[in-house]
């Protein structure tokens, strides 16, 4: 089917069953949804329907699951004592067959493949989606901070939701508590808005307070041209030369010290990617981490660092890991299992130590793939491997993510952002200010920086300043990609209200490049409109945008 021609296909089918007026409820913000035609649980033994034997409950056994009308929508509330309960699947029939074009979510990052695309039966969209048929645009999802891992399919007939309440691989054990598994979100665009302001409008419904930075974050990060391969000399040059092209004095910029800097692992020598000791500098940061700091806010920057928070130390006892499973099943690469309490001391004693040391913004890393052992595009079949759980079998793993992410607030307090790089998105809305929301850009390809970088900016601006500040990755600026392909994607950034950072190698920057730099910073410094995509609804790659009322066109080659 012709890609422009399947969105203008009618998509009312979704928008003419989802929404009702239950009787009795008031008009709410959102709008409300029909009770689920169908509800299954997924135990070890096979998925079982469950007898509604009233108007908002449901049961097998001593498993209920309760629809209960809520103030924005509908909650989903599950109670399973005794057996252990890997998924809920709500069912909605759909009154006639329908296409159109609907854009779903990743589960953390995304990988350059976000796009409105056809119904598709065996597509996961996790978290939420907007269906637009040419004339309306309808969104469903679940409020984020979602005790449970949600996804949507649909298909010509049938709409489902699936609550993965999983312990990792298995099972979660409730006991006698009641989870609230979710609450369920939807809207339809009102009078003209079209379907980026109702996607807007949505994530907003999705997340009533997202946690914002008092100012917007822009600066420098060392990975895209030193790869690790980062010392004190090589960030406080760069340091030096991009301070003087920030010329806002109100809004400093950020220096970030990305990987490398910490003490590096006996099994994994000079891999910045997996070290042994975040709370102490290995050789070539001698002179110690705060005193690193404390020359970059000399030079004029801001300080940030990078960490991995689940990465275990090369002697750390088994009884603090997580077990083998497929994608962490290396000895020599060990997990810390954040059920344990101890590992989730020592997780926020790092972030307080980056504090005391005097840096203002922490980035953490790698979070969801330590613990599940697969990246966001191995997650198609499934999110982890099955037949393992953590030490904590009680909570489900978005429950632990999120006490995690929790923690890492706590310790790192009010005056210290966190972004968080490889987390469930989700379920970091609202916890961090900002949210690394795509895979790696690049320093050495330009087709990945426009696969991940423009991709993942295009179809997630819809979340920035609604679930966090949207960081889709850095400008890497070195002499293996073209400057007038770099330049563009800065401008981008720069102009769409976003975080800036700039990866750049020190000996390129010429008066040309300095110039551009120093024009992008001074717009990123400030407060803008969330840049528009204008052409997202037909390609994978928006190069029509509506920066601060702007139009503009790039060429992405």
């Amino acid at each position: 089917m012709n890609r422009k021609n399947f969105i203008r296909l009618s998509g009312t089918a979704v928008g003419a069953l989802v929404f009702s007026r239950w009787p009795g409820f008031a008009a709410a913000a959102a709008e409300e949804i029909t009770r689920p035609l169908k509800i299954f649980a997924i135990l070890d033994d096979g998925a079982h329907v469950l007898h509604r034997d009233s108007n908002s409950s449901w049961t097998y056994k001593d498993i209920t699951v309760k629809c209960l009308s809520s103030a924005a929508g509908m909650t989903v509330e599950v109670y399973a004592p005794t057996q252990p309960l890997q998924f809920i699947r709500l069912e909605w029939a759909y009154p006639r067959q329908s296409t159109t074009g609907i854009l779903g979510d990743h589960w953390e990052r995304t990988y350059g493949d976000l796009d409105f695309h056809p119904l598709d039966r065996n597509r996961k969209m996790p978290w939420y989606f907007i269906a637009y048929d040419g004339k309306s645009t309808t969104c469903m999802g679940v409020k984020t901070g979602c005790p449970s891992i949600a996804y949507w399919q649909a298909e010509p007939d049938k709409l489902s939701l699936t609550l993965d309440t999983r312990n990792g691989g298995m099972g979660v054990q409730l006991g006698h508590r009641t989870l609230h598994a979710a609450e369920i979100i939807v809207t339809r665009n009102h009078g003209d808005e079209n379907e980026y302001a109702t996607g807007r409008r949505f994530c907003h419904l999705l997340c009533e307070k997202p946690r914002l930075s008092r100012q917007p974050v822009y600066g420098i990060n060392d990975w895209y041209y030193a790869y690790g391969n980062n010392n004190p000399a090589l960030i406080l040059e760069l340091t030096k030369i991009m301070t003087d092209l920030a010329p806002d004095t109100d809004n400093r910029p950020f220096s970030v010290i990305d990987a490398g800097w910490a003490y590096y692992s006996p099994w994994h020598p000079n891999d910045g990617g997996w070290m042994d000791d975040f709370s102490r500098p290995n050789d070539k940061f001698k002179d110690g981490m705060d005193k690193l700091a404390a020359d970059i806010q000399k030079l004029g920057m801001r300080a940030g660092i990078w960490t991995r928070p689940l990465c275990a130390a090369h002697d750390d006892p088994k009884s603090l890991l997580l077990p083998a499973i497929p994608g962490r099943d290396d000895p020599k690469s060990p997990v810390l299992d954040p059920t344990i309490s101890e590992n989730v001391e020592r997780v926020k004693r790092n972030v307080r130590l980056y504090k005391q040391w005097g840096y203002e913004m922490v980035k953490h890393d790698f979070t969801t793939y330590d613990m599940l052992g697969k990246w966001g595009f191995q997650m198609k079949d499934d999110i982890t491997s099955p037949g393992w759980h953590f030490h904590d079998r009680t909570r489900t793993t978005a429950e632990i993510a999120l006490d995690l992410y929790r923690a890492i607030r706590e310790a790192a307090g009010d005056s210290v952002y966190i972004i968080g790089c490889n987390t469930f998105s989700h379920l970091g809305a609202g916890v961090f200010e900002l949210s690394r929301i795509g895979d790696d850009t690049s320093g050495k390809e330009w087709d990945r920086t426009r696969k991940m970088g423009v991709n993942t900016l295009g179809f997630r601006m819809i979340q920035h300043d609604n679930f966090y500040a949207a960081d889709g990755d850095c400008v890497g600026l070195t002499r293996d990609i073209a400057w007038e392909r770099n330049k563009q994607w800065m401008e981008l950034v720069a102009g769409s209200g976003t975080p800036l950072f700039i990866s750049a190698q020190p000996d390129i920057l010429g008066s040309e490049q300095k110039q551009s730099i120093r024009a992008s910073f001074a717009r990123a410094a400030k407060k803008q409109q969330p840049g528009e995509p204008l052409d997202w609804l037909t390609t994978l790659q928006p190069r029509k945008w509506k920066l601060d009322g702007e139009v503009r066109t790039f060429d992405w080659g």
